[in-house]
């Protein structure tokens, strides 16, 4: 009889303290489009496709990431991306190139995509750095495949820090919001320029 009494008082205790616990709001934050409007297709340009972009598994969720001196990093646990890291490289990666009004079509690729060139990449790192001014760095590595040969023809890695406004949460996705548009728009001007150089 007594272990049940005891059973029972313990389920209650933790049920009134499981109770009692208040529960936060998780907020979610998205970046901004490309500012710059598509330019015009070229009819007579290459079709892009943009293909996934990889993260490492410190990526592969929503939540926001920070790194605080050399080594230690960790993420916020109620202050959280609309979309995953590798996702929003990728659209901001697509929409700089339609802004481009270089080629008849950027698409994402997919199983049934056919295009002249394929660009894909590696996200390293997308977080908060605290090094002692708040800041937040992009690190972004994207490769070039000749779609007809599908060899690799240009590859470039790209690093970019963008100071915070403030301490606050929302300076922090501003700052990654400037950053990530500079990146894309970056890498998209890469690439037009070594397409521009190739004979045709």
């Amino acid at each position: 009889m007594r272990p049940k009494i005891t059973l029972c008082l313990t389920a209650l205790w933790i049920f009134l303290l499981t109770s009692c616990v208040p529960t936060r709001t998780v907020h979610y934050y998205t970046l901004s489009p490309a500012s710059a409007p598509a330019g015009q297709a070229r009819l007579d340009g290459p079709t892009i496709l943009v293909g996934l972009i990889a993260t490492p598994e410190s990526l592969q969720d929503d939540r926001i990431r920070y790194r605080s001196g050399a080594n230690e990093t960790g993420s916020y646990e109620y202050h959280r991306w609309e979309a995953r890291p590798g996702a929003m490289v990728r659209d901001s990666l697509v929409r700089a190139l339609r802004a481009s009004g270089k080629y008849r079509h950027v698409l994402e690729s997919s199983s049934s995509s056919m295009g002249d060139y394929l660009v894909r990449g590696k996200l390293y790192e997308f977080a908060e750095v605290d090094s002692p001014a708040i800041q937040t760095r992009i690190t972004l590595h994207l490769e070039l495949l000749d779609k007809r040969t599908n060899r690799s023809i240009w590859d470039q890695h790209f690093e970019r820090q963008e100071p915070a406004s403030g301490k606050a949460i929302k300076d922090v996705v501003e700052s990654m919001d400037r950053n990530l548009q500079q990146v894309a728009a970056g890498a998209a001007a890469e690439i037009d320029r070594f397409l521009s150089s190739l004979p045709h």
